[in-house]
C-alpha cells in the first residue's frame, strides 16, 4: 500500500506566531505517527520561520518511521544534513518571499550544483529525492544525477480550476510517474493533496508515497492529529 508521509511544518508556524513553545511540531510528528503515518516530514528553510534547528535534531531521535528533511542545496543546508543524518533529504526549490514552496526545483537549469550536492550526501549515506514539476526532461536529469527518488510536485494539479484542467495536470503526473519508474527512481508525491483530490491521485500507481501537511495539520485541528490521519490513510487505501 501506498506510504502517507505528514510535513509538521505548519505546527510550528503556530508556534513561531507568539514565538513560544506550543504547539510543538515534535509532538504533532509523535501523533502522526500513532496516527497511522509512515514518515514524517520538515522543511528547514534559511530564515527559519517555522521549522528550527532544534526541531530537526529531536525529530531525528524520535521519528519512529522515516524522516524526511526538505532542504535548500546550500552549502549551510548540506552540512546540517550530515549533521543531523536524516534517512532522506528532499532537495526544493527556496524563496524568502514566498509562501509556501511554489513549484518544482528546475533540475535542468542546476544540474552542474546539484551534482555536487547529491554525491555529498550520498557520501554521507543519505538518501536523495528531488522535488521536481511532472515534466520528462526533469524526470530524465533527475536520474542522471543519480538521485534515489523524485517526489513530483502535485501544485497544478491541486490548483486545476476546470475538470479539463485538472485531467491534463493528471496525465502530466502520469505520464512523469511511469517514466521515473521506468527509470528506476522511487517515486513520491506531493503539494496541495488534500482529502477531495486524494480521490484522484491514488490512481497513480507508481507513486510509493504521498507527502501531505497542510490539508491534515488543518483537519487536526478540528478532529486531532491521529484522527486526521487516520481519515487519510483510509482514503489512499479503498
Amino acid at each position: 500500500m501506498v506510504r502517507l508521509a505528514i510535513n509538521v511544518d505548519h505546527v510550528a508556524t503556530v508556534r513561531q506566531a507568539r514565538r513560544g513553545a506550543e504547539p510543538d511540531p515534535v509532538t504533532a510528528a509523535a501523533l502522526a505517527e500513532l496516527g497511522g503515518a509512515q514518515g514524517i516530514v520538515v522543511h528547514l528553510r534559511e530564515d527559519r520561520r517555522h521549522i528550527q534547528d532544534r526541531d530537526v535534531e529531536i525529530l531525528r531521535k524520535t521519528v519512529k518511521t522515516r524522516l524526511n528533511l526538505e532542504m535548500a542545496a546550500t552549502k549551510e543546508m548540506v552540512e546540517t544534513a550530515l549533521a543531523v543524518k536524516p534517512d532522506i533529504v528532499t532537495l526544493v526549490p527556496e524563496k524568502r518571499q514566498e509562501l509556501t514552496t511554489e513549484g518544482g526545483l528546475d533540475v535542468v537549469l542546476y544540474e552542474d550544483a546539484l551534482r555536487s550536492a547529491v554525491k555529498t550526501l550520498h557520501d554521507g549515506g543519505i538518501l536523495v529525492s528531488l522535488f521536481i514539476n511532472p515534466d520528462p526532461r526533469q524526470v530524465k536529469t533527475a536520474h542522471k544525477l543519480d538521485a534515489d527518488c523524485v517526489e513530483l510536485h502535485t501544485g497544478m494539479f491541486s490548483e486545476a480550476r476546470s475538470f479539463v484542467q485538472r485531467q491534463d495536470e493528471f496525465e502530466r503526473l502520469e505520464t512523469a510517474a511511469k517514466l521515473a519508474h521506468k527509470l528506476g527512481l522511487a517515486i513520491l508525491a506531493g503539494h496541495g493533496v488534500d482529502y477531495q483530490n486524494i480521490y484522484w491521485l491514488r490512481n497513480l500507481p507508481e507513486v510509493e508515497e504521498f507527502s501531505i501537511g497542510h490539508a491534515v495539520i488543518a483537519r487536526a485541528m478540528l478532529v486531532g492529529m491521529e484522527r486526521a490521519v487516520r481519515e487519510m490513510l483510509a482514503l489512499l487505501s479503498r
